[in-house]
């Protein structure tokens, strides 16, 4: 229970700043708005960057497009990953096709995502589409297991027996049964997704300014690291405290739901 409470604390802070940074933010995200590179305050929670500009301001607008582009991958991903793997999984004659998951995971996940920003461009647009590859083999080679497992399944057969088409079967009976761990999957995805969305801003492969994200603020900030810490400390604050609290809210729902991988007391 205490990793649930945390998880869903930290990632609901962060996803909670980025929300409220839909309605109100306290200064334009580029405005220069204060003193250079002045410490947290009442005027400033978060401090001034080396322009003037309010960091807090730029966290909150940073992690629109930073959850923005992980829940546009986990989405296209996660939902194009599913339906192959379960067509694979459930047709033989399509089972040929899981091979095209298989080599994607073939490649070391950072150098995959590293090439295929390269190849699409910078841009939410192209970014997204990188990672949704990026999510695509685990969801389908998690819902081709599954769907292998399944369709030999008493209730299964009894379903086509009856005679049931096959996408009543995989709707109404395959599908449910895998929702659990696909949701555990979108978890754990959504988290990766983050850190891969800031580690190709760090790169200079992602959103190109003007618009802040939490990794390009962390690789604008380094310069003044040991000077003014505060541009870096609160992004980095910001999206370490919602990917562990994605991580944690993951492995909770795992072990809860797959009793073979609950932790003895």
């Amino acid at each position: 229970m205490s990793r649930l409470l945390l998880g869903l604390g930290l990632a609901g802070a962060g996803l909670l700043l980025v929300l409220l940074g839909l309605f109100w933010l306290p200064y334009e995200a580029e405005a220069l708005s204060g003193p250079v590179l002045a410490p947290p305050s009442l005027a400033h929670p978060f401090g001034t960057d080396w322009f003037g500009r309010d960091v807090l301001s730029r966290v909150m607008a940073g992690g629109r497009l930073s959850w923005a582009v992980a829940f546009l991958s986990l989405a296209g991903g996660g939902l194009l990953g599913a339906l192959l793997g379960l067509a694979c999984g459930y047709f033989p004659r399509a089972s040929p096709f899981i091979r095209l998951a298989d080599a994607l995971l073939a490649f070391p996940p950072v150098l995959l995502a590293l090439l295929l920003a390269v190849l699409l461009g910078p841009g939410v647009g192209g970014v997204a589409a990188a990672l949704a590859l990026f999510n695509l083999p685990y969801f389908a080679r998690l819902s081709h297991a599954g769907a292998l497992e399944l369709r030999v399944r008493e209730f299964v057969v009894a379903a086509r027996a009856v005679g049931a088409g096959s996408l009543r079967i995989l709707a109404r009976h395959i599908l449910p049964n895998l929702a659990s761990s696909l949701l555990v999957q979108a978890t754990f995805s959504l988290s990766t997704s983050l850190l891969a969305e800031a580690s190709l801003s760090y790169l200079g492969l992602g959103v190109q300014p003007p618009h802040p994200t939490w990794g390009r603020m962390l690789w604008e900030a380094q310069a003044w690291l040991f000077r003014s810490p505060w541009p870096a400390v609160f992004p980095g604050l910001a999206l370490t405290g919602s990917v562990l609290g994605l991580n944690l809210l993951g492995d909770f729902l795992r072990d809860r739901w797959d009793p073979r991988l609950r932790r003895l007391p």
